[in-house]
This record gives C-alpha cells, sequence and structure tokens, in this order.
C-alpha cells in the first residue's frame, strides 16, 4: 500500500458528445474539462454499467453490475456487498462525499468521514461552483489534520434538470413568460428554485449550439438544448474549482483523479435507456508521472472497473466478487485492449412527480466498438415508457411535429412502445436512428451479439435469463 489519494469528480447527466475534449463544437463549453483531459488520458470508449444516477454509482463504488449489487434502481446496495471506501477505511482512508450523498445507500455502507449535502437552497441546489470549492478544500484541510491519506467524491448536480435557462432558472410550471421552459421532476421542491440559482457565467442562445443527432431539430428542441449547454458550462465550472481547490492545497502531484458522467443526458433517447448516448461517458485519468500526459485510448472499458483500478493503483487486495477488471494497464499505455464488448442494461426508474410510481423497464445490451445489440423486454406490453424526459419541452415538440411530419411521429412511437430486439451499427450510426435488427445481411452477427448477451447473463446471474432465454433464444436457435 502507498499513501496516493483519490479524486472522483462527477457530474449529473452530462451527455458524453457535450464536451470539447469529444468533439463538441458549441464555444468554450467545457475548457476545465477538456484540460484535465490535456493533463491525462481521456478513455473515449468508455461506459457506465447502467444509465441512471443511482445505479450508476452503486456501480462505481462496487465494481458490481446492479443485479450482483441490488441497488437496480433508487434502493441501498445489499448489506453484504463490500463497498470500496469500506476498503479504503480499513486501510486508513479518510473518505468524503459532497453532493449526491443520497445516491449512495445504505450511507453506513459508504464509510464516510465528511458529508456535505448539496441538494437544497442554501447550497444553491448542487449548482454553485464557488461552494464546490469551498468543499473541496475544507475536506482536504481536514484530511490533512488527520494525517490520512484520501478518497474524495465530489458531484456536481449539472446539468441535471432543470436546466439552466437563459431568462428563468425555474421550472416551466413556475414560468410565465413561455419562454426557456423546462420541467422539475422535484415539483414538491419546486417553490425553492425560485431565484436560488447561482448564474451561469456563460448562458447559450438557440443559434450557437445544434441539436444532437438523436433528436430532431426543432425550434423549441434548439430552444431546450440552449439551456442544456448553459448548464454543462456551468457544471464544468464546478471541475474547475474542485481541481483549483486540489492544487491549492498542495495535492495535486499524488492524487489519482478521475472524471466522468452518471449518465447520458435527460432527454429522449438519452437518460434512462441502453443506447450510446444513454451509457457513454469518457473517463478521464490524471496521475503526474504515471499516466501519460494527453493520452487517449479508444479501448473498451467500463464503470464496473473504476473500484479494481483505484485498488490496484494503492496497493490493495481487489475486493472479491466485483466484476471489473483493473485498467491500470491501459491507463499506463501499455495495453491497447481490454473487452471486445462489454454489458449496460437498465431496470427501473425513479418514482417523481413524472412517473407517479417506480416503473419498470428491463434492458439489457451488449455494447461492443461498432455494434450494439438491446434486448427490451418490457417492449409489447403495452405500457408506453415514461421518464423525466418525456415532461420535456423537447419531447413536447416531437409530439407537436409529429403530427404533420410522418417521420417524427415514428419516432415518438418508437421511443414509447420500442422493439423486443435492437441492433445498430454505432461506428456509422452512434445515434442509434436505424434499427437493423430485420436485415438479413447482420442476421449471422445479430445471432452472435444474442448469444453474447445470454453468456454475460448466465455469468453474472442475471435474473433476466430466463425470459431472454424463452422469448428471444428460442425463437432463434
Amino acid at each position: 500500500m502507498n499513501g496516493m489519494n483519490v479524486l472522483l469528480i462527477t457530474v449529473d447527466d452530462m451527455n458524453y458528445n457535450s464536451m470539447g475534449c469529444m468533439g463538441c463544437e458549441v464555444s468554450d463549453i467545457t475548457p476545465n474539462i477538456d484540460r484535465l483531459a490535456a493533463e491525462g488520458m481521456l478513455c473515449e470508449n468508455s461506459y457506465v454499467a447502467v444509465g441512471v444516477c443511482q445505479p450508476s454509482r452503486s456501480v462505481l463504488l462496487t465494481g458490481r453490475y446492479p443485479h450482483k449489487n441490488g441497488a437496480r434502481g433508487f434502493e441501498e446496495i445489499d448489506y453484504c456487498v463490500e463497498t470500496l471506501t469500506e476498503r479504503l477505511r480499513d486501510y486508513g482512508y479518510y473518505n468524503g462525499i459532497i453532493g449526491k450523498v443520497d445516491h449512495l445507500q445504505p450511507r453506513e455502507k459508504f464509510a464516510w468521514d465528511f458529508v456535505v449535502k448539496t441538494l437544497n437552497p442554501e447550497e444553491n441546489w448542487g449548482r454553485d461552483p464557488e461552494k464546490m470549492y469551498e468543499h473541496t478544500r475544507d475536506f482536504l484541510r481536514e484530511a490533512r489534520g488527520q494525517g490520512k491519506p484520501f478518497f474524495l467524491m465530489a458531484n456536481s448536480h449539472d446539468p441535471h434538470r432543470p436546466f439552466a435557462g437563459s431568462v428563468f432558472e425555474i421550472p416551466s410550471y413556475l414560468s410565465k413568460s413561455g419562454k426557456n421552459v423546462d420541467f422539475d421532476p422535484s415539483m414538491e421542491q419546486g417553490e425553492y428554485y425560485r431565484g436560488k440559482y447561482v448564474k451561469s457565467s456563460r448562458y447559450y442562445e438557440p443559434k450557437e449550439v445544434d441539436v444532437p443527432g438523436f433528436l430532431p431539430d426543432l425550434e423549441d428542441v434548439h430552444s431546450e438544448i440552449a439551456d442544456y449547454y448553459s448548464s454543462v458550462h456551468r457544471g464544468d465550472e464546478a471541475v474547475g474549482r474542485i481541481l483549483c481547490a486540489l492544487e491549492d492545497e498542495g495535492f495535486r502531484e499524488d492524487t489519482l483523479v478521475m472524471f466522468l458522467s452518471d449518465n447520458g443526458a435527460a432527454l429522449p433517447f438519452a437518460k434512462t435507456n441502453c443506447y450510446v448516448n444513454s451509457t457513454k461517458s469518457p473517463f478521464i485519468f490524471r496521475l503526474p508521472g504515471q499516466i501519460p500526459a494527453g493520452s487517449r485510448t479508444g479501448a473498451l472499458i467500463s464503470s464496473i472497473d473504476y473500484t479494481p483500478t483505484v485498488l490496484d493503483y494503492l496497493g490493495i487486495n481487489p475486493i472479491e466478487g466485483a466484476d471489473g477488471t483493473s485498467l491500470r494497464g491501459i491507463l499506463s499505455g501499455g495495453l491497447q485492449h481490454q473487452y471486445d464488448t462489454i454489458y449496460t442494461m437498465f431496470y427501473k426508474t425513479a418514482r417523481n412527480a413524472v412517473t407517479g410510481r417506480e416503473r419498470h423497464f428491463p434492458m439489457r445490451c451488449v455494447q461492443g466498438t461498432e455494434y450494439s445489440y438491446i434486448y427490451n423486454a418490457w417492449a409489447g406490453k403495452g405500457e408506453p415508457f415514461l421518464n423525466e424526459s418525456t415532461a420535456g419541452l423537447t419531447f413536447n415538440a416531437m409530439k407537436a411535429a409529429g403530427e404533420t411530419d410522418e417521420e417524427i411521429r415514428k419516432r415518438v412511437e418508437f421511443f414509447l412502445y420500442r422493439t423486443p430486439e435492437e441492433f445498430y451499427d454505432i461506428k456509422h450510426d452512434p445515434d442509434c436512428l436505424h434499427n437493423l435488427i430485420g436485415r438479413k445481411e447482420y442476421q449471422a452477427l445479430i445471432e452472435s451479439y444474442r448469444k453474447n448477451l445470454y453468456g454475460y447473463m448466465m455469468e453474472s446471474q442475471d435474473g433476466l435469463v430466463s425470459v431472454f432465454q424463452e422469448k428471444v433464444l428460442r425463437a432463434f436457435l
């Protein structure tokens, strides 16, 4: 074991292609994230195992798939599952978390010594870069005072809904102007949002941004995407201030830093699904002297790998039963390839003002660098898909446009009801617009992906395996 420190920085609902280092052309969108990428290694083909916040974060700190750690949705991990922070406390680490505290439960299993909850008006709802600096600085000083190495998880709530609007930073049901409207899924907290958000230093107008390829280019979509990018920029500012505190306190050189987003943006065909825009999340690792600065890797990697990677760098034995593999060989530049495919998934939504209750939409995906196969176990049962994005300006604009535009109508209908199987050439169609599942020339490849998915399900003891075997495999084998 060595005395190396660890800083894990997350943003909330930031799409992979919203970052300058990943090719986003929106002006000055993520200068701090881009700088971090230039100082370490950018993992261009990295994915979170599940595209929604609480289970995604639970995977990070257990190294296990949701059905193996217990947190399939917004619920506690199983008490018998060892966490990264429990192991680090046993080795003398001082553990801290800033923001998103309630998304790692039960709290005692994560062995926090320093806790700051930020989803409240006093903290500007977790969207204040300066408060992130202050809390990070305070934690680092406490760790130094304790004479211990540290693990800190610092979590921005940006760019989660409600987005930073160019006129109002309030949800749509509070906006009287009809402009820059948005929906806040925590309606019971809505009044607190009025006038409480810290202002972003940069607000984007619709003319300054492009609509992502997985959404139609409609006027209202353009407006909401501009607001989303304003939140992306503010989230980037939070990342910059966290890193500034690390440097100001003298910990830059001996701290392993990782950055990622917990899932894709809260927009149709992104968050709470299994598409590329749902789970792709560029991981950035920085460790001066050990991870080559300005390096990139196209290796396929997963968030199950985070806990094994941290323990490897710290010289601590791996956690028994973890699903992931250490990335140290890739991060050193010596290993170019880790997996041929990875396994991603979705289980259920949160209960909020949009969903009304916990809703189950079981999906599984085999993700490669060129193709993606998705199994939707819920499709065909009549219940339309429902998540927070379905109440937003973008989806409402799509429904309205679909009344006169047949292609958009089909896109809306597909989002709501899907089909049991989807197959995409993500090398040429990363926005997953063209489902190839019925194309004859792809059937042999599709069959190999079906078998691959079955193998993942069997190996990880996924409870959906019997359904997949009955409904899909027996129909084609």
